[in-house]
């Protein structure tokens, strides 16, 4: 079944079908990306993980998910929005097994990329199956509910992982994967095929493989300085070099993945820099945090995953609200007010330690984090959209979006190294308090940076002036 123009409503049979393998597709990414943190303490247990491996574990999949998006958006474009979901979702769904059954870190880890890989091929393809199949007069509202249920799905993620190392397995963390990816698939056989009629010919292969190497080339120099340095360097060197080609590439390419064009919008390079500093915090914040609560304050997986609700909460609650403000203000304040509330979080969650009062040094402060994400995440979108021509919309969110992976991918990777942790000290309460203390405090001066950088560059849409005559 194919159709390049959207026609289908939502309260028909069709587009049920359509919000509903949309929603369970997105949802399964947005639980996996949830759950892995609560459950890295106990892989590294069972596996005899080093604090290296459980990064790489965090970290591969953020390395592939973060270097083809975009490209899987092209794809999805080109060859059929569903045909490329289905892919995702059944390759996702495969490596979601070998993570189950992995009987080493390195087997998990790479089954960790190839998640990702796959991630990457049904994530833009979730809403752009919206985008395509529903008439314009549905499609916010279905919009809306996509973006409602993936919410829900984020919110009982610690709940289900923590709920699941604790009284079941680790590996259930990855299995759980499965049924969700067979309902997907199900659903996903109503789902009506749509194509970009105008997408351009070509896909940006070298682009891709140049933009992996060069995160990866980093990101392996980073987790692996200490451990093995006459390796670290070179792939250092790598990774700086194939940046700079990805760059010259997107540069003179006829088809780039990134049109370097965008980022000549003064408002475009500046929310996409706040963006990578913001979400490098945010990545650390989550991956210290949770191993902290288990490791140093002894909390159980169940709780360590409960713990970060009052984040998801706020988000909930008031994303909404902050972006119907800054429309009204202009983005220019909520996107400095908003980093600078989740630096004052960050600090707070520095005391976390040996005794801790989970209301006071947990809940309070990840309340005022919640609260300075929920302030700067619809008006940094919004920008970001707005700063983009309007055929560029698409291309102009896949890259926010992989901006975000790639900042949450380098900071878990540099962190540990600046704080001074390594091998196996996540399991040595002393010296990993130490290095969490430090990583806070390195978070929250990225998220004030984030702020900085906001209030200088960021600028307000002119208002129309109403005419008086």
């Amino acid at each position: 079944m194919s159709q390049l123009s959207a026609s289908v409503s939502l309260k028909s049979s069709t587009g049920r079908w359509v919000l509903a393998a949309a929603t369970l597709g997105s949802g399964m990414a947005l639980l996996d990306s949830t759950v892995v943190n609560v459950a890295l303490r106990r892989i590294g247990e069972d596996l005899g993980a080093s604090l290296s491996d459980l990064q790489w574990i965090s970290n591969g999949y953020l390395l592939s998910l973060a270097s083809l998006i975009l490209l899987g958006g092209s794809l999805g474009d080109h060859f059929g929005r569903r045909r490329i979901f289905v892919i995702g979702v059944a390759g996702f769904a495969i490596a979601s097994l070998a993570c189950g059954l992995a009987p080493t870190p390195a087997v998990l880890i790479i089954a960790r990329i190839a998640q990702g890989v796959a991630a990457a091929l049904l994530t833009p393809g979730s809403l752009a199956m919206i985008q395509g199949a529903f008439a314009q007069r549905d499609r916010a509202r279905a919009i809306g509910t996509w973006s409602g249920l993936g919410s829900v799905a984020t919110a009982i993620g610690p709940f289900l992982g923590g709920w699941l190392v604790q009284y079941a397995s680790w590996r259930w963390v990855f299995l759980i994967n499965l049924p969700i990816a067979a309902i997907t698939l199900y659903a996903a056989r109503h789902v009506p095929e749509t194509r970009d009629p105008e997408a351009v010919k070509g896909f940006d292969i070298p682009g891709a493989i140049l933009g992996s190497l060069g995160l990866a080339g980093i990101t392996y120099a980073l987790i692996e300085w200490t451990a093995l340095p006459s390796i670290a360097v070179p792939a250092l060197i790598i990774g700086l070099l194939a940046g700079l080609a990805f760059v010259i590439n997107e540069r003179r390419s006829r088809n780039p993945m990134m049109p370097t064009g965008l980022f000549a919008s003064r408002q475009f390079s500046a929310a996409n820099a706040m963006t990578l500093l913001t979400y490098a915090a945010l990545g650390a914040v989550m991956f210290f945090l949770v191993l902290q609560l288990q490791v140093v304050s002894g909390f159980d997986a169940l709780a360590a995953g409960l713990s970060t609700l009052p984040v998801t909460i706020m988000m909930i609650l008031l994303a909404g609200r902050g972006g119907a403000l800054a429309a009204k203000i202009g983005p220019r304040l909520p996107m400095t007010i908003g980093p600078l509330l989740c630096a004052v979080g960050t600090l707070l969650l520095a005391r976390v330690g040996p005794q801790v009062n989970y209301w006071l040094d947990v809940a309070a402060p990840l309340t005022i984090f919640g609260l300075g994400l929920a302030t700067l995440v619809a008006p940094l979108t919004a920008t970001v959209l707005a700063a983009a021509p309007d055929h560029h919309a698409g291309i102009a969110s896949g890259i926010n979006n992989a901006v975000a992976r790639a900042g949450s991918l380098l900071a878990v990777a540099a962190l540990p190294l600046m704080v001074g942790l390594s091998g196996g000290d996540y399991a040595d309460p002393v010296v990993f308090d130490r290095g969490y203390r430090a990583a806070m405090l390195w978070s929250a001066a990225l998220l004030a940076a984030g702020g900085v950088v906001s209030w200088f560059t960021i600028r307000n849409p002119e208002q129309p002036t109403a005419r008086t005559d």
